[in-house]
């Protein structure tokens, strides 16, 4: 048994340790200044009642990204140093965030603990390495990430820290090696379990998806599967589910091992950063070698976020999880006796309201952040969520179907602007209380294993099963324009400039009938305000909306999800039911409202930007 002492180490606030929807992000070089992180790490600490710290048990791990390894021995020691039991920690450091979240739900240790909140290490889709991105964030003991009550208070902690405590003589634990390491300290016994992970999520992932229908789909000849884990830490979950249970060639899986700096590359599963998979899918710049997989599907970083893509064929976030929910009761045995709800976030468009209406489900609209759901599905409300959220300039794209839309939109790229398409899909449902992007390829396996269960002849495909979807719920033309690193007080008075304006829509009618006459009159304009129905706290200024009398949308919002910068993004959706209509391009449905949104924020004139950076 190994002893420990404890120090109190004097240290001064730092500025901007606020976080954001998805935790605290900044470069590494903000990381790794003495004391940052122990500040934050403190902070949360301090912000936690005693009995959720003391005596307790905790995981630390996330996707492996670049100063992980380092973060965890400097939490262990903080942990430890304040009255923490015991700290669980994936092997090489290693847990995807849901896996985190159903380790936290889910697991009992050996002496019947049960882990009660964690330390999740990931910058998400943003790229690792020592001049990229880290990022922390706390679950609490729902599996979810805290909630604002708690989120502020660990800011509040920041602002006025004066010490935090750590056990300096504590050994570095190998985090490399399955194992529990035993220490002593002050308060008593401190232990450290490295395990891992996998088993248990699998036997999860059973418990929810027939793993049999889905193998039966895999090993028909018809059907053919690809997988892109960019680097991240979805590759540590990758051959075990796919290939060793479900029976999947080893050859469909790419950039399954996990690194530290994601292979020099971005995990952003997007058409710019998986290259290798959209090429392999028939939807790069040039003609694939070979046949394209009927089924491919990406992840980020850290696994809570997928893009699905059949072969060349885009799935959008907003159709995913609209499908989803569609089909979950016939195609998924988790949910065989029904949908307790389904919710999206506020930005995400109304495809999963019209399945809700059509199911008579109950349906929730949230601000964008995944605490939101977490309410919802402690409350038994809510069995599906969705949100088109991604983070820093990586988002999803309007769907992008046939190969002559890639190319029409390719071609925007010499003649206008730079433009990139993303296609991410953010999807969960209530068996843990984050996103989860293996889930939600599974869930697609099985609406697609399914659908093709009694065919013999020809294959049911994802652009099938997309096509009548829109066939029977219309179609929701969708895309978003994101300007990132705009000057904050740019930023700041153009949406000021909107919410003025909210209080004449007739001034607001007479813009954007100026942009297009082809756009209907606006009928409301506010900013989202979200009561919580189950806790009953208010977020506010959650996004600038204006809702049209056809049922369009633009939706304004200042993203808090990069490390860096201001970013503004725009939304914009069309509804159309009428069936002549849905097969449009994106770009061709959508460019009247274009139009108008760029005319009513007056968005180059108070950005200085004539373009967005990022088209999705």
């Amino acid at each position: 048994m190994v002893l420990f002492n404890v120090s109190r180490i004097q240290t001064t606030p730092f500025d901007g340790q606020k976080p954001g929807t998805s935790g605290l992000r900044k470069k590494v070089k903000v990381f790794v200044q003495p004391h940052y992180l122990e500040n934050f790490v403190q902070a949360s600490f301090n912000a936690l009642t005693e009995a959720k710290v003391r005596g307790a048990t905790l995981v630390v791990s996330g996707d492996g990204r670049y100063y992980s390894e380092q973060a965890i021995q400097i939490i262990t020691k903080m942990a430890a140093a304040n009255g923490v039991r015991r700290i669980w920690v994936g092997l090489n450091g290693l847990l995807s965030t849901p896996a985190v979240s159903a380790v936290i739900r889910e697991r009992v240790g050996v002496d019947g603990s049960k882990a009660t909140g964690a330390f999740i290490l990931t910058a998400s889709h943003n790229p690792g390495g020592p001049n990229e991105d880290f990022g922390i964030k706390y679950n609490m003991e729902n599996g979810g990430p805290a909630p604002e009550g708690i989120t502020n208070k660990i800011y509040e902690y920041t602002t006025t820290i004066k010490e935090y405590l750590i056990a300096p003589d504590l050994p570095n634990v190998d985090i490399s090696t399955v194992g529990v390491s035993n220490f002593t300290g002050p308060e008593g016994p401190f232990d450290v379990e490295v395990f891992d992970s996998a088993s248990d999520y699998i036997k999860l992932m059973k418990s929810i998806f027939d793993f049999e229908s889905i193998r039966k789909l895999l090993s028909s000849p018809k059907f053919t599967f690809c997988y892109d884990a960019l680097h991240g830490v979805a590759g540590a979950y990758a051959k075990r589910i796919f290939v060793d249970e479900l029976g999947a060639q080893e050859s469909s899986l790419l950039n399954c091992v996990p690194k530290e700096d994601f292979g020099g590359g971005h995990p952003d599963p997007n058409l710019t950063y998986a290259k290798e998979l959209v090429a392999r899918m028939g939807l790069g710049k040039s003609e694939p070698q070979g046949e394209p997989p009927e089924f491919g599907a990406a992840a980020d970083g850290d696994a809570d976020r997928n893009m699905i893509l059949g072969k060349r064929f885009f799935v959008t976030p907003s159709d995913s999880v609209a499908i989803i929910a569609a089909n979950a009761v016939q195609a998924i045995p988790y949910f065989s006796a029904g949908l307790k709800g389904v919710a999206r976030s506020m930005p995400t468009s109304a495809a999963l309201d019209v399945v809700a209406k059509h199911l008579n489900l109950k349906f929730f609209e949230v601000p964008t952040g995944w605490k939101f759901f977490g309410n919802l599905m402690d409350a038994g409300l809510c069995s599906v969520c969705g949100e088109e959220s991604f983070g820093t300039g990586m988002h999803f794209a309007s769907v992008l179907g046939r190969a002559e839309e890639q190319t029409t939109t390719f071609k925007l790229t010499q003649t206008s602007y730079y433009l990139v398409i993303v296609v991410v899909f953010v999807i969960g449902s209530d068996h843990i209380r984050e996103k989860d992007g293996i889930w939600a390829v599974l869930a697609w396996l099985s609406i697609l294993a399914y659908k093709n269960k009694d065919n013999q002849d020809k294959l049911v495909t994802v652009e099938d099963i997309v096509r009548q979807h829109w066939a029977t719920y219309g179609r929701h033309y969708y895309t978003r324009y994101d300007y990132e690193n705009v000057d904050a007080v740019a930023a700041k008075e153009l949406m000021a400039h909107l919410v003025k304006l909210q209080s004449s829509l007739s001034e607001v009618n007479k813009i954007v009938k100026g942009a297009s006459s082809d756009v209907s009159n606006v009928v409301h304009g506010d900013e989202f305000e979200y009561k919580d129905s189950v806790d009953g706290s208010v977020s506010s200024h959650q996004g600038i909306r204006y809702l049209f009398e056809d049922g369009s949308r633009l939706i304004f919002r200042l993203s808090g999800t990069g490390s860096e910068g201001a970013t503004i993004r725009l939304y914009i959706e069309q509804y159309e039911k009428d069936p002549s209509k849905i097969g449009r391009l994106s770009h061709e449905a959508l460019a009247p409202l274009v139009a108008a949104a760029l005319k009513l924020s007056k968005m180059e004139e108070f950005t200085g930007r004539s373009a967005p950076t990022v088209i999705t």
